[in-house]
C-alpha cells in the first residue's frame, strides 16, 4: 500500500450541475459519474466563486479568491488583464515536494505566458497536442455551424474528449509500473460550447423531447439591461425553444461523450489496482446558460444555471460511499485545502476555503453530508464577476438556501426567493416587503468580500453602496 494516496482531479468546463444522471434532475445519461457518485459523496450545492474559466482555474491552484491577485477576465479575449504569477502560491508545488509525480491534461487557462511545468507539474499534454494530431490525421475535416455546435465528423475514438482520456489511462499504467504516488489534473474542454458530439453521442438525444429550463420563461421585467444586451450580442434575441433544444440536445450529446470517456480514465484505475489508492475529485469551473433565462455560454449574470457545479470525490475507505452532502461548498476553493488536510500539510492561513473532510468522512455508512465536527459550517456562498467581452461589468452575489442577492454596481440589483422561484425569473428587488433581507444580505456579502480581501469595498463609495444602502432601485 502507498504511503501517500494517488491524486486525480478531472475538471470538466462548463458543466452544469444539473446535467449528471445522479442528480435526477435532466434525462442526461452519465454512468460513469453516477457510478463515481455511487462510490463516493455528491456535494448538491457546490459553488463556482467565479463562474468565468481563466479566473475560476487560477483560483483553483492559488486557493484564493481571483481578485486577490488580478486574475478578473480571461486573457487574450478583452481588455490586456494580469494572471495568476508562477511567483504566487499554488498547491501542486506542495504534492512536488512530498514527492509526486505529476501530469496536466487538457485545457489550462492559468497563464498565457507559462504552461503548467512552471506552476509545479512535470508533465503537460496540451489542448494543442490535440489539436496537431487532429490536423495530421483528419485534415479535411472542418467546422461551419460556430458557437451552435455540430456532429463532429472525427470517429468517436479520435475526439478531442477520447484522445485525452487515452493519454491519461496511458499515464497511469505507465505510473503504476514504479509504485510511485501520482497527481494528475485532466481536464476537459468540453462541455464548454461549440458542442461537437461524436459517433452516436450526435444524436443520441431527441431535440423534440428535451424540456424547457427552469428560467427560459424571463420576461426580464425589473432586470439589469445586460441581459437583453447579452442576448442581442450573441443574436439569440427572437429564439424560441425549438431553437434552443437543438443546442441543449448537443450539449446533452458531449456531456455524455465525455462521461464515456471518463468511464476510460477510471477503468485505468480498475485495471492496475490503483483505484483503492487514489482520490477521484470530479467537477468543473462552472455551468452554462445553454438558452435558459434565453443566453449563451455566461458573463454578467449569477443565475444558478453557471454558478452551481458538480462535484464528486471519492476515495474508498476514508470518503462516506453514497453519500449526498446539500452543505455549501465551493469546489475550487475547498478543494485545494482539503488535499493539503488528507495529505497532512499546512495549508496557507490566506486561503479562502477550507478542508471537506468533515463533510466527505462524516460517517462510514455514508448517511451523511453534515459536518462532524463542532463548529458549523457556512451557510451562504458569494461568488463575483468583473467582466470581459461584453465589457467590465462588475458583479458580486451572496447565495443562502431561501435567497440570492446580486449587487450589480452598474444596474439594478437583483433579489430571488429560490425556494418558491427556483428559476430565478422574478426580481423583487425595490419590493418594501423584502428591505430588511436586503439589508442583511448586502452586510453579509459586504463582510465576506471585506474578510477576503476584495478590493472592491476598499473604498467609502462602494462601502456605502453595502452598509447605508445608497443604491438606486
Amino acid at each position: 500500500m502507498k504511503q501517500l494516496p494517488n491524486i486525480l482531479i478531472i475538471m470538466a468546463d462548463q458543466q452544469r450541475y444539473d446535467c449528471i444522471g445522479s442528480s435526477g434532475m435532466r434525462p442526461v445519461q452519465t454512468p460513469h459519474l453516477d457510478r463515481l457518485a455511487a462510490e463516493g459523496t455528491r456535494f448538491t450545492h457546490a459553488f463556482s466563486h467565479i463562474p468565468l474559466c481563466g479566473p475560476a482555474r487560477q483560483s483553483f491552484m492559488n486557493g484564493r479568491r481571483a481578485e486577490t491577485f488580478g486574475g478578473l477576465w480571461n486573457e487574450g479575449i478583452a481588455l490586456p488583464v494580469s494572471s495568476l504569477s508562477p511567483n504566487e502560491y499554488v498547491w501542486p508545488r506542495e504534492l512536488k515536494a512530498q514527492g509526486y509525480v505529476s501530469h496536466y491534461l487538457g485545457k489550462w487557462g492559468v497563464s498565457a505566458a507559462h504552461d503548467p511545468t512552471a506552476f509545479g507539474y512535470d508533465a503537460y499534454t496540451s489542448e494543442g497536442d490535440y489539436a496537431r494530431f487532429r490536423k495530421e490525421r483528419f485534415p479535411e475535416v472542418e467546422y461551419r455551424a460556430g458557437y451552435f455546435g455540430e456532429p463532429d465528423p472525427v470517429p468517436l475514438a479520435s475526439s478531442r474528449t477520447h484522445w485525452f482520456a487515452d493519454r491519461a489511462a496511458e499515464a497511469i499504467h505507465g505510473w503504476a509500473q514504479t509504485g510511485q504516488s501520482w497527481h494528475m489534473r485532466l481536464n476537459f474542454t468540453e462541455p464548454h460550447l461549440p458542442n461537437r458530439p461524436a459517433g452516436r453521442f450526435a444524436t443520441m438525444y431527441d431535440p423534440a423531447g428535451i424540456e424547457p429550463w427552469a428560467g427560459f420563461a424571463d420576461t426580464f421585467a425589473n432586470k439589469p439591461y445586460i441581459q437583453r444586451q447579452m442576448q442581442a450580442s450573441w443574436g439569440v434575441e427572437h429564439y424560441g425553444w425549438d431553437d434552443w433544444a437543438q443546442v441543449v440536445a448537443r450539449y446533452y450529446g458531449v456531456v455524455s461523450q465525455a462521461d464515456e470517456a471518463i468511464g476510460r480514465v477510471l477503468a485505468a484505475l480498475e485495471e492496475t489496482g490503483e483505484a483503492g489508492e487514489t482520490i477521484v475529485v470530479y467537477t468543473a469551473d462552472h455551468g452554462d446558460m445553454c438558452g435558459s433565462h434565453g443566453m449563451m455560454d455566461k458573463h454578467c449574470v449569477m443565475y444558478d444555471d453557471i454558478v452551481r457545479v458538480p462535484l464528486i470525490v471519492r476515495w474508498p475507505g476514508r470518503v462516506s460511499a453514497g453519500a449526498v452532502s446539500d452543505a455549501f461548498v465551493y469546489n475550487l476553493l475547498d478543494v485545494p485545502p482539503t488535499l493539503l488536510d488528507w495529505l497532512g500539510c499546512a495549508a496557507p492561513d490566506a486561503l479562502h476555503g477550507r478542508s471537506l473532510r468533515p463533510l466527505l468522512e462524516a460517517n462510514a455508512s455514508g448517511a451523511g453530508g453534515q459536518p462532524a465536527s463542532d463548529g458549523e459550517w457556512r451557510d451562504a456562498v458569494v461568488a463575483s464577476y468583473n467582466g470581459q467581452q461584453f465589457g467590465l461589468y462588475t458583479q458580486r452575489m451572496i447565495r443562502t438556501r431561501e435567497w440570492k442577492y446580486v449587487w450589480n454596481t452598474a444596474d439594478v440589483d437583483e433579489l430571488y426567493r429560490l425556494d418558491v422561484d427556483p428559476g430565478e425569473l422574478t426580481n423583487l428587488i425595490g419590493d418594501p416587503a423584502h428591505a430588511e433581507t436586503v439589508r442583511e444580505l448586502r452586510r453579509r456579502l459586504y463582510d465576506v468580500l471585506r474578510q477576503d480581501g476584495d478590493a472592491l469595498v476598499g473604498n467609502e463609495w462602494t462601502r456605502r453602496q453595502l452598509l447605508e444602502g445608497k443604491i438606486v432601485s
